[in-house]
């Protein structure tokens, strides 16, 4: 392999790395502002309805100019698939975690998503997306990495520590996210974000089968979103129609609709239904334990909550983690002899060098 092969192959890499990052710092911005709309009273199925009609409005453009066409490939099986990825990747998973959210606090509901991780490699192992190679050392990394990044958060969530930096008081002074313990639906709570975690790894699932049927991400986050947006509307009118769990006004609801329609719908599921087909559903999971990292920090400096000793043993935890779970995947693309069969189903010639951007899913 040459130094142009190699440099092709990190850009390749760093790519991809990069785009997980943006997913993060995405969320992390969506913790934030729905942390504060949340304790405003803001109706949950209204937020999702206007922020997936922005998200399908904000990737229109792109799937107009970019994947024009295709529209005599929607079929009705492609249509199951899309209002499947709907439910669980969008109206169940953040349905029933902002409903978690909602009934606990933002640390307890974001240690959470630290599980998808895990039950995304048990998943993809049992349908034969990914397979386990114990008997390899980038097998062993793979499946280690997934239980320590479980058990890391899960630990240092539960151990604090002293207090290490604090920023002072809170920069914004808002009653409402002042938290009155005693209202708190623990059990409640518990039960929705464990329903999120499953559904989100379920999600994660149906993207491999959906990206093999109609592999333009653009088209498919559209009518996804545009799905979404019909699903949460039907579940919403059923659960509430007053006209003021509707309305919207110039407030910081409608600055976190947008961002989170453009941003944190849109863009992030964009970025992930490009990393799928090309590492593998596990892939994008192994990164969510950064939202709680960003979150930790965002929280003390706008919030004025304390940062931990707890949360610097599992920053270096979670680094180590990271870094050993990238090693496994590059290790196994350079050990790859020969080209593997993408996702779209397409078999490389024998004869073609392996790109860098090929997918580990076989």
């Amino acid at each position: 392999m040459g130094v142009f092969e190699v440099v092709k192959i990190w850009i390749g890499w760093s790519q991809v790395f990069i785009s997980m990052l943006m997913v993060q710092l995405f969320t992390t911005g969506m913790q934030l502002l729905s942390k504060v709309i949340l304790g405003e009273g803001t109706f949950i199925f209204a937020l999702l309805t206007y922020r997936h009609v922005v998200a399908a409005l904000s990737i229109s453009p792109f799937a107009f100019f970019f994947e024009r066409g295709h529209s005599k490939k929607l079929t009705w099986s492609l249509f199951f698939w899309l209002f499947l990825s709907a439910l669980t990747g969008m109206t169940g998973a953040m349905g029933l975690y902002y409903y978690g959210l909602r009934d606990t606090t933002a640390t307890y509901a974001i240690v959470f998503l630290n599980l998808v991780p895990i039950f995304t490699f048990i998943f993809s192992s049992i349908a034969r997306i990914e397979k386990l190679r114990l008997d390899t050392i980038q097998g062993k990394f793979k499946t280690i990495g997934a239980i320590l990044c479980v058990g890391g958060a899960l630990t240092t969530s539960l151990y604090k520590g002293k207090d290490l930096i604090h920023f002072g008081h809170p920069k914004i002074h808002n009653p409402s996210i002042t938290v009155n313990l005693s209202k708190h639906h623990w059990a409640r709570g518990t039960f929705m974000l464990v329903g999120c975690v499953f559904s989100l790894a379920s999600w994660f699932m149906v993207q491999v089968k959906l990206q093999k049927i109609f592999p333009f991400k653009y088209t498919s986050t559209m009518l996804t979103c545009m799905v979404t947006s019909l699903q949460s509307a039907v579940i919403g009118l059923c659960i509430d129609t007053s006209k003021a769990s509707w309305k919207l006004g110039w407030d910081l609801q409608l600055i976190t609709i947008l961002y989170s329609g453009a941003l944190a719908s849109a863009a992030t599921f964009c970025l992930m239904t490009w990393v799928i087909p090309k590492r593998g559903p596990t892939y994008p999971p192994m990164f969510n334990p950064l939202s709680l990292i960003f979150t930790a920090f965002f929280e003390a400096l706008i919030f004025g909550q304390p940062i931990t000793l707890g949360w610097y043993i599992y920053i270096y935890i979670y680094i180590y983690i990271l870094f050993s779970f990238l090693f496994s995947f590059y290790a196994e693309y350079q050990k790859s002899n020969q080209p593997l069969k993408n996702i779209e189903g397409d078999q490389a010639k024998p004869t073609a060098p392996v790109d860098e951007c090929s997918t580990m899913v076989k």
